[in-house]
C-alpha cells in the first residue's frame, strides 16, 4: 500500500538519478494493481487514508464549488461529493464515491443521457491511460520519496477514472470493470498524450506537465457544469490535479536547473511530447452539443499557454516550436502504444472473467 506520507513531502525530491531506468520495461502484473490484491478498479483505489494535501499545494478559485444537491439525496450515508475530498480517499459523508455514483443512477437521481455519458469516457479513459503509465514508475523512481509521489499521482488518477468511468457506465448497463477491461483498442477515447511510453524520467515528467496544466483548466471549469454529478467529480478533482501540476512544475525546473545532462534531457523531453499538446483543446461535435455541460477543450488553451509558458520561462527554456501529432484519440484512432499498455491492464481480467479474491 501507499504510505500517507504528507504531500507536501512528496513534492522535494532530489536532484536526477543520471539513466534513471526506462519505466516501459514489463513487469509481471498491471502497473497500476502492483501489490493490490484484487482485478478490479474500485480494489485498486483504496490506497487508505491519505495526508491532506497543504495550502500550497491547493487552491483553485472559488467559483469551483458546486451544489450536488441534484444528487446527494440518493448517496448513501450522507455523501455529499464535496469539493474538499479526496477522490482516492472513501470516507462516508466526505467523498463522492463510484459506489455513490451508481446508486444515485440506479435510483434515477443521475443518470446521463447518451451525450454526457461519451464525454465522461473521454475523461475517464484519459485517466485511466495516464494511471497505468505512471504506475509502471513504482520501485523505478530515481529515489524512494518520487516512487511515492508518483504512486500517489496515479492513485489520484484511478479515482477520477473510477468515477467518470462509473457514471459514462451507468448510461449503459456497464460497470467501471466492464469499461476498463472489456474494450478493445478502438473503443477507448484518450487523447494521444496521454498514451505516451514513459522513456526516461524527464519524459515523464514532460508529460505529466502538460497533462496536469491541462486538467487543471478542464476541471476548473468543468465544476460549474448543467450536469451535477460532472460538477462534483470535477470540484473534488481540481484539488488534487493543482498538487500535480505544482509537482510537475518543481521537477522541470530543478532539471532544467541542474546539471547538462538533466537540462538536456529536459529540453529533448519536452520536444518529444509537445506534438500531441494540440489535439487536447480541439472542439468537436460533441462538446458543442453538451454546451454549458462540456468544457469548449479550445477555451482553455490560453490559460494553458500562459501558465505553461511561466513555467518554462523560470527554466529558461523555449517553448517548443515543434509539428503538431495528428491525433485522433477521441475518435478510436490511437498510436501503436495504446494496444500494448490494454494488453498488460486487461489480461488478469480477461483470463479470468469475474474472479475475486
Amino acid at each position: 500500500m501507499i504510505p500517507s506520507d504528507s504531500q507536501t513531502s512528496q513534492a522535494r525530491p532530489g536532484a536526477l538519478v543520471a539513466g534513471a531506468p526506462a519505466s516501459d520495461s514489463k513487469v509481471s502484473t498491471s502497473s497500476t494493481s502492483a501489490a493490490l490484491p484484487s482485478s478490479s478498479l474500485a480494489s485498486q483505489a483504496r490506497p487508505g487514508a491519505r495526508a491532506a494535501v497543504g495550502p500550497a499545494a491547493v487552491g483553485p478559485s472559488s467559483d469551483s464549488k458546486v451544489s450536488t444537491s441534484s444528487i446527494s439525496a440518493a448517496l448513501p450515508f450522507g455523501a455529499t461529493g464535496d469539493g474538499s475530498a479526496s477522490a482516492t480517499r472513501i470516507t462516508p459523508g466526505n467523498a463522492l464515491r463510484p459506489e455513490d455514483i451508481a446508486l444515485a443512477a440506479r435510483t434515477g437521481a443521475a443518470k446521463p443521457g447518451n451525450d454526457v455519458a461519451e464525454y465522461a469516457l473521454r475523461l475517464g479513459d484519459d485517466a485511466l491511460v495516464l494511471a497505468q503509465r505512471l504506475g509502471h514508475w513504482i520501485s523505478r523512481g530515481p529515489e524512494l520519496e518520487e516512487d511515492v509521489a508518483l504512486g500517489n499521482i496515479a492513485l489520484d488518477q484511478l479515482g477520477h477514472a473510477r468515477s467518470f468511468l462509473t457514471y459514462a457506465g451507468s448510461a449503459w448497463g456497464k460497470t467501471e470493470d466492464d469499461l476498463a477491461y472489456f474494450r478493445r483498442e478502438p473503443e477507448f477515447r484518450s487523447a494521444h498524450l496521454f498514451e505516451q511510453p514513459n522513456g526516461d524520467f524527464a519524459a515523464t515528467i514532460a508529460r505529466q506537465f502538460i497533462a496536469s496544466h491541462y486538467q487543471y483548466e478542464l476541471y476548473r471549469r468543468l465544476a460549474q457544469s448543467a450536469d451535477a454529478t460532472l460538477a462534483a467529480i470535477a470540484a473534488k478533482a481540481v484539488k488534487e490535479v493543482d498538487y500535480h501540476r505544482d509537482h510537475s512544475s518543481q521537477w522541470v525546473l530543478r532539471l532544467a536547473g541542474g546539471t547538462e545532462e538533466s537540462r538536456r534531457r529536459m529540453s529533448a523531453a519536452l520536444d518529444l511530447v509537445w506534438p500531441y499538446v494540440g489535439e487536447l483543446f480541439d472542439d468537436d461535435a460533441l462538446t458543442a452539443r453538451l454546451d454549458g455541460t462540456a468544457v469548449a477543450p479550445s477555451s482553455l488553451r490560453a490559460d494553458f499557454d500562459d501558465l505553461t509558458g511561466a513555467v518554462l520561462a523560470e527554466a529558461e527554456l523555449a517553448v517548443p516550436d515543434v509539428p503538431r501529432a495528428p491525433g485522433g484519440g477521441r475518435a478510436g484512432r490511437h498510436s501503436e502504444h495504446l494496444g500494448y499498455l490494454l494488453a498488460e491492464m486487461q489480461v488478469l481480467a480477461r483470463e479470468h472473467p469475474g474472479a475475486g479474491w
